[in-house]
């Protein structure tokens, strides 16, 4: 039986940095499902379109090759076999991912293609919807979380560290905003699974939440 562990939770919340952490020493493959909305996302803003349109955005997901590979410094997203993964981690292209990941259609595009990679490989996957649509039978389930003022805070220090001008203010009004965009979609909204432990990361140290997923996920193997 696959060994799939499956992360949901709010934007900021330090779930693709831990994810990378548990799967390495689970030695297991992390998929950042994320990314894959962004990347339509950033193509998307490439080229122009009217992200509100989605008969185009559905049409753009389906003729879009989208792919990604897993190397020693995590995982690589491309399009149309250009790496993109140093472009789809700013707001624009965040609040775009949030936009286009609410159509139907895209969504069962890319949790057919998520599913078939999870069947493939052991596999940890994080995203919006991973415990409630993509792996409703996962080994482990988690819904981590922070208080919307840590993870402003958290995305704030990574995007000073890149350059960014926005300020602590702009970035917690962002965080606020997506989480309403992403919790009240109409498809497959962003919610904690009945069976998904619950993990709030407010007060805790990196290594800490790793190992308390750790825990997690060991508990419910053997259980």
């Amino acid at each position: 039986m696959r060994l799939n562990v499956a992360i949901d939770g709010p934007v900021g919340a330090g779930k693709s940095s831990v994810a990378d952490a548990v799967a390495a020493r689970l030695g297991i493959l992390h998929l950042d499902t994320g990314a894959m909305y962004r990347a339509l996302g950033l193509t998307a803003l490439r080229r122009g379109m009217d992200l509100q349109d989605e008969a185009a955005i559905v049409a753009l997901c389906r003729g879009l090759e989208i792919s990604v590979t897993h190397e020693k410094d995590g995982q690589h997203t491309f399009v149309e076999k250009e790496d993109v993964t140093g472009l789809i981690r700013t707001p624009e292209v965040s609040m775009a991912a949030s936009t286009v990941s609410r159509y139907a259609q895209v969504r069962q595009a890319m949790v057919a293609l998520q599913q078939r990679l999870a069947a493939e490989t052991d596999m940890l996957l994080d995203g919006r919807d991973i415990c409630t649509t993509v792996l409703p039978h996962a080994t482990a389930k988690i819904y981590l979380t922070a208080s919307p003022e840590v993870r402003a805070r958290r995305r704030f220090l990574e995007m000073q560290a890149k350059g960014s001008d926005e300020t602590y203010e702009q970035v917690l009004a962002e965080v606020i905003r997506r989480d309403e965009q992403d919790m009240n979609r109409a498809v497959e909204p962003l919610r904690r699974a009945e069976d998904a432990v619950l993990v709030d990361s407010s007060g805790m140290s990196f290594e800490e939440v790793v190992e308390t997923l750790l825990r997690i996920v060991e508990e419910r193997r053997h259980a």
